[in-house]
């Protein structure tokens, strides 16, 4: 079962300021100045911007600042539009509104493709220091320096960021690739082991660049370790690093020129943005990456995942189509593909992408978990164990990270009512890893639903808890779980806080509402019954509510005390993933 795991780590933003100003509408238009034309153009362009749409947004807004070129704020919102989507025109815009951060960043850009150094250095000390910018502005500005040749100045420009803080491994990785390009090897490996020591986990493109590094100083054994590292994780990215990939990436240098590191920072910034949940924001970032280096593999990734945040799946599968084959993330977009592909109901394409992948790379189990997953959500669960089979035959011996497979293929077994293949894969997975919580949890609940192993059942669910405190579906099955047992009060006590966590859970709700029943509190089952049924039950679930609604709890009246655990009126919650 994969994962998608940043490019660049997110934890160095405490807060993210917004970088775009103006937000109020077109007043000459309001007040008829351009007509309705203009305006009609001008809130179809701010819906669409709204909904993320960014292809519609910037023919709207451009064809309101046609109808209406004076009005600022129509100009600054068709300027980002521009830029979100991807046009050439983003460049004129920003040239009529400098002021704007972004602006001035796509101006000084197109000063350093066309070798004008100076002027874009200039540009970039006039940025604000504030927000977002206070941490890109001294890596551009470090950037256009290396671009005058420089080298010593760009250094001299970082040095004081490399003393401590937060960021420390932001500004060491980049003080590593601009000595790298100005030829001061032993400078670059210096910088780049002082941003692997400030990193506990080293992203994919931390080590990409570090390996590259490491390996052209005549440290290629240390380099390679690194990169096996990444590989162990039988994720997404590990596929960035195979043979091949390994060979180009230890070659050559992470980046050829200033523009191209002036990409980089501004890709750091777009992973930063869009773990802060700032998908437009990091979108944003990533074009500004790709007007300065085109076809750039992980800023195409990026851009596609933040347009995949924003639920805009048909526009992220198309870019990346961008990704070039030979690219090291070709087979992570792929991956992509086929996600994107089954988000928009195209599940057969999605299954042949992820098999032609398979057929590429016949040692990898990626492809195949991918497959289960997608297969598993849409509620295939024997193909998906079939897919899970094929995935775990190519982990030649599976370790610690390789639980969550076990733990996809033992759902997929219990949902297709195989219970010994599932509990044989559920055991396995704790072995490879025993404080899962959602695996504890599984199992737990499950025996518990069973009648069997009801102590360790319950010790397995009172981990769990330990370990997810604040998981609403944990703190239910612990509930849930105490009521079979007869524990009354204990399960009051769990559904209770299970509901705080999941207020519009059905299941949780109905839990509670029997809890409630079993200890007399009979208008308060009632309530929460009820509550359970306007949330949208299970399928067959909501006849078997409102029966209790009618009759309550049969063979239980309200206040009796479970002499014994009693069979649920109702099948367990159907359990993707953290059930």
């Amino acid at each position: 079962m994969t994962a998608h795991r940043p490019f660049w780590r997110p934890a160095v933003l405490a807060t993210v300021l917004l970088l775009v100003g103006g937000a109020g509408g077109p007043h000459g238009a309001e007040r008829g100045g351009a007509g309705q034309g203009a305006f009609g153009a001008y809130l179809a362009g701010r819906f669409a911007a709204s909904e993320s749409d960014t292809r519609v947004a910037a023919d709207s807004l451009l064809a309101a600042l046609r109808a209406d070129p004076e009005q600022p704020e129509v100009l600054e919102r068709a300027f980002i539009a521009t830029l979100l989507d991807g046009r050439p025109e983003a460049l004129r815009l920003a040239r009529r509104v400098p002021e704007m951060p972004f602006a001035a960043m796509v101006i000084a850009g197109a000063d350093g493709l066309a070798g004008r150094w100076d002027r874009a250095e200039q540009r970039l000390r006039a940025m604000p220091r504030q927000g977002a910018t206070q941490v890109l502005q001294p890596l551009l500005l470090a950037w256009a320096q290396q671009g005058r040749g420089n080298t010593d100045a760009a250094l001299g420009t970082l040095r004081p960021h490399l003393e401590a803080g937060r960021l420390r491994s932001l500004y060491a990785l980049h003080a590593a690739m601009i000595a790298d390009l100005g030829g001061r090897s032993r400078d670059a490996e210096r910088f780049v082991r002082v941003a692997l020591t400030d990193t506990a986990e080293p992203t994919l493109r931390l080590t990409q660049i570090a390996a590259s590094i490491l390996a052209r100083v005549g440290r290629r054994a240390e380099a390679m370790r690194l990169l096996d590292r990444l590989a162990l994780n039988h994720d997404d990215l590990a596929l960035a690093v195979g043979e091949t990939e390994r060979r180009l990436l230890l070659a050559t240098r992470p980046v050829a020129s200033a523009a191209e590191g002036m990409a980089e920072a501004q890709l750091a910034l777009a992973g930063a943005l869009r773990g802060q949940g700032a998908a437009d924001f990091s979108l944003l970032m990533s074009r500004l990456a790709l007007r300065l280096r085109p076809g750039f593999g992980p800023a195409i990734v990026m851009a596609a995942d933040a347009l995949a945040d924003s639920e805009q799946a048909a526009a992220a599968l198309a870019l990346l189509d961008e990704v070039a084959a030979d690219d090291p993330l070709a087979s992570v977009a792929a991956l992509r593909r086929a996600t994107l592909l089954d988000r928009l109901d195209r599940t057969d394409e999605a299954a042949e992408e992820l098999n032609r992948l398979a057929a590429a790379l016949p040692d990898a189990p990626q492809p195949h978990a991918r497959l289960g997953d997608i297969l598993r959500a849409r509620g295939r669960y024997a193909e998906a164990a079939a897919a899970y089979n094929r995935a775990i035959e190519r982990l030649r011996t599976p370790g610690s990270r390789d639980w969550a497979v076990f733990y996809a293929r033992g759902i997929a077994h219990e949902r297709s009512g195989d219970w010994p293949l599932a509990e044989a894969d559920f055991k396995r997975a704790l072995e490879l890893s025993p404080e899962q919580p959602y695996v504890l949890n599984y199992l737990g609940y499950s025996w518990v639903e069973q009648g069997r192993n009801l102590e360790e059942a319950r010790a397995m669910l009172e981990r769990a808890v330990q370990l997810r405190p604040n998981d609403g579906n944990i703190a239910d099955s612990l509930g849930w779980a105490l009521f079979k047992l007869g524990d009354l009060n204990g399960a009051v006590h769990w559904l209770e806080r299970a509901v705080e966590l999941e207020p519009r859970n059905s299941v949780i709700n109905d839990h509670l509402g029997d809890a409630y029943w079993a200890t007399g509190r009979r208008r308060e089952a009632e309530f929460q019954w009820r509550r359970a049924l306007a949330l949208g039950p299970e399928p067959g679930e909501g006849p078997k509510i409102e029966a209790k609604l009618r009759e309550g709890l049969p063979g239980l009246p309200a206040a009796q005390a479970l002499a014994a655990p009693a069979a649920p009126q109702h099948p367990p919650a159907p359990a993707p993933a953290a059930r």
